[in-house]
């Protein structure tokens, strides 16, 4: 395997980083898609290009749409990824943005096209975005894995080592590419509770955004996220209280996860939300 740390021969040295996410088994809650979606908004990305569904999809699995345009003409919408880009407005670093469908077939040249787009821009880290069903209570903090086969970066950004084992997802399988590919990568996961698993999840969309600003140290303006976030788990809890045997579940989840866990209010989590709250602010005096 190609050392990750190591650039490939005649690449050109650069700071551009790509972020993808895909709909399907790594998006539950559609979390990770949306935090895509959000990027594209705020930064103002632009579209530069859009994979041949042809290739890579099962057409009776994902199937295309039917709809009638403004000029009532009726169009088809086939499933496909597209890729887009943008220009942070504080580092001016590129950031390519990837929001597709899993791919259906031929994922390894699925993800070497993503990677051709990658060179094209200079991108020298993937970080891949995926949300998970799992048992967590909606009323703490969504749980948060990020991850990384680059020795180089678990340091730096303070990100664990990749050891899981198991099916994976496309997600894995881009990760693995990049890294034999001489990218630096890095997986973001968001664990979403499964007894509301159903899109969207606003919390665990802007968790996800969290943890993006970290990694890139650039200011994500947040637009209306954080009181949708605030309305969803506010519409769970009343749902939670007509059914007791729910509400039981949830208590039982809160008391595994406090014991289990360190306080979300430790030291590093402290002075990383000090860190935000400065970029932010100097993000809007700049504006």
């Amino acid at each position: 395997m190609t050392d990750p740390q190591a650039a490939p021969s005649g690449r050109r040295p650069g700071r551009a980083v790509l972020l993808a996410a895909f709909e399907g088994w790594n998006d539950a809650g559609g979390a990770a898609t949306a935090a895509i979606e959000h990027l594209q908004d705020v930064w103002g990305a632009v579209e530069v290009a859009r994979l041949d569904p042809e290739e890579y999809h099962d057409f009776q699995v994902n199937r295309p749409q039917v709809a009638v345009g403004d000029d009532g003409k009726r169009t088809i919408e086939w499933p496909t990824t597209t890729v887009w880009t943008a220009t942070l407005p504080t580092s001016g670093r590129t950031v390519v943005l990837v929001r597709g469908i899993e791919p259906s077939m031929r994922w390894r040249s699925y993800c070497r096209e993503l990677l051709r787009h990658a060179d094209e821009h200079d991108v020298e880290t993937v970080v891949t975005l995926g949300a998970l069903l799992a048992d967590v209570p909606h009323t703490r903090p969504i749980p948060l894995t990020a991850t990384s086969e680059s020795v180089g970066l678990q340091a730096v950004l303070d990100v664990e080592p990749t050891t899981y084992e198991g099916p994976t997802g496309i997600v894995g399988v881009l990760q693995h590419a990049a890294a034999e590919h001489g990218c630096a990568s890095v997986s973001l996961w968001a664990a979403v509770p499964h007894y509301v698993g159903q899109p969207p999840s606003p919390k665990a969309t802007l968790a996800i955004l969290s943890r993006v600003e970290d990694l890139l140290s650039e200011p994500v303006p947040l637009g209306e996220l954080p009181e949708d976030a605030v309305a969803w788990q506010t519409g769970v809890d009343e749902l939670a209280s007509e059914d007791p045997e729910i509400a039981e579940y949830v208590r039982q989840l809160e008391e595994a996860k406090d014991t289990a866990e360190l306080p979300e209010a430790s030291g590093e989590a402290i002075a990383r939300e000090f860190e935000r709250y400065l970029r932010r602010r100097d993000d809007g005096r700049q504006g």
